[in-house]
């Protein structure tokens, strides 16, 4: 693989991430790490079936047009993957910065919401959607970055966690950012509004952004009572 390493951007248990550039075009190179506690054969086939998986779903999005980031290359012996530098800052950092107008995050907010429903539409759920994994650009732009737990799937239930996991998060982190959620959520179904039903696709037919929100009040009852 020709990538010129430059910057660690994250170190976590799953994987390493440096920022650098593969044949002088701006990179990230995310290198699975090993898990010491697994059975050596076991750890490399999880890691690479989950790797293959991220890559193909990868895929799958950037050629439907969505703002994720392209492959550059893959060794999934190896687990590891090169992939687009995509611009902007991670909106945990953006939420945080008390240097930036509140209407900027609010746009931060309904793009962030519009960029998932985008990947929803392709049956695709994230599965991880922390403000880590969420950059903004410097026109308030959202790109989802970090699929490793993404899936294909066409049970609506997925798709209301997905959306519980942001609404949590944003409750806890960024309690101080009024209406966090619901600019969000109201950036989720204007693009849906934007561009209509959800084609069927090749599993069956896509949950409804409204048949989303239903099942994340449902989610929301659930945890509520059970907490």
């Amino acid at each position: 693989m020709v990538f010129q390493a430059g910057e660690r951007l994250h170190l976590g248990a799953e994987a390493e991430v440096w920022a650098g550039t593969w044949l002088g075009r701006p990179a990230v190179r995310k290198q699975r790490r090993t898990r010491a506690w697994r059975h050596p054969d076991l750890d490399h086939r999880l890691g690479h079936r989950r790797m293959m998986s991220e890559a193909r779903l990868m895929v799958r999005m950037h050629r439907a047009g969505i703002a994720v980031p392209a492959l550059y290359d893959l060794d999934p012996s190896a687990g590891i993957m090169v992939m687009q530098h995509m611009p902007g800052r991670p909106l945990i950092d953006v939420l945080r910065d008390d240097g930036l107008p509140a209407s900027f995050k609010q746009t931060a907010l309904a793009s962030t919401g519009a960029a998932i429903r985008n990947v929803h539409r392709l049956a695709i759920t994230h599965g991880d959607l922390s403000t880590n994994n969420v950059l903004i650009n410097e026109d308030g732009h959202a790109t989802l970055i970090d699929f490793g737990l993404a899936a294909v799937d066409y049970e609506v239930e997925r798709f209301g966690i997905d959306l519980h996991v942001v609404d949590e998060i944003l409750g806890a982190s960024h309690p101080d950012i009024d209406g966090a959620i619901e600019a969000l959520l109201a950036g989720y179904t204007a693009e849906e509004e934007r561009q209509g039903p959800p084609m069927e696709q090749t599993g069956g037919a896509v949950p409804t952004a409204s048949e989303v929100l239903q099942r994340l009040e449902n989610v929301r009852t659930r945890v509520r009572y059970h907490g």
